[in-house]
């Protein structure tokens, strides 16, 4: 860390974290907020999606004190060794004094500066209520026009959007204007967007029994990438708060094609 940049103490940006995505009202698979101490004096953050070993040396190459993701290093279910990438991962924060924040489902959540919200502001679509288990899930309209004609113009303004080839099961035989998505692997909660009333689901992935409830009960399921559709939430809310707290921010992308 420079001494010329302003700094801030370690607990003042975990305190406006934890403000901001209020992770103890969630239900998750793994810790959030710090997960790695670093350097008590944060002067510079780096965003990312995934603490991968690619992320974190770009975020050492960057001068950065503390990496901000959605996807951190532990998860539950893992056996807690620290061996091979593991141990790559976290020798590389540790020699460096990086400090990693991680927030999962808080991230996905918030109503402005989350994956979801994020990705609907990105896609054009108005949220207008929530669904799913944790009200993980947005379902709304689009902010501009009456629609998409039908299932292919969706799916190309999707692929216009992120700029990758997305994955379309089922079709519609109106003009789509009820459309709900939740990102990442979000599949899941197919089942609940047709409930809520969705002509049409926007998420990451697709598994094998959203295929048939796609052709059956008619509502178009949109597969667009894991990582596509949480590329915006981390760097949204590291410099929303790095902004507030007056240190400097960059979002470093690693391309993934999942």
């Amino acid at each position: 860390m420079s001494a010329l940049l302003p700094s801030i103490d370690r607990a003042a940006l975990l305190a406006a974290c934890n403000a901001e995505l209020r992770p103890e009202q969630f239900k998750d698979y793994g810790p959030n907020g710090l997960q790695v101490e670093g350097k008590p004096r944060i002067g510079k953050i780096v965003s990312g999606v995934t603490a991968s070993r690619a992320l974190i040396d770009a975020a050492i190459a960057a001068g950065a004190d503390a990496l901000f993701v959605h996807h951190g290093l532990f998860w539950r279910g893992q056996d807690g060794t620290v061996t091979g990438w593991m141990k790559q991962r976290l020798q590389r924060l540790l020699a460096h004094d990086i400090n990693l924040l991680a927030y999962h489902l808080p991230l996905d959540a918030h109503p402005t500066l989350g994956n979801n919200a994020q990705l609907g502001q990105r896609l054009g679509l108005l949220a207008t209520g929530r669904f799913g288990e944790q009200e993980l899930g947005f379902i709304g309209h689009p902010a501009a026009g009456p629609g998409f004609d039908d299932a292919q113009a969706l799916a190309h303004h999707l692929e216009h959007v992120l700029n990758r080839p997305v994955t379309q099961v089922g079709q519609a035989q109106t003009a789509i204007k009820n459309i709900a998505w939740c990102s990442g692997g979000a599949q899941g909660y197919f089942e609940a967007a047709i409930a809520a009333g969705a002509q049409a689901f926007i998420t990451g992935e697709i598994s094998e029994p959203q295929a048939h409830l796609a052709r059956e009960c008619g509502v178009v399921f949109y597969a667009c990438g894991h990582h596509a559709t949480e590329r915006y939430g981390a760097p949204a809310m590291a410099a929303h708060v790095a902004a507030r707290l007056g240190i400097a921010h960059q979002f470093i992308e690693i391309d993934n094609p999942a």
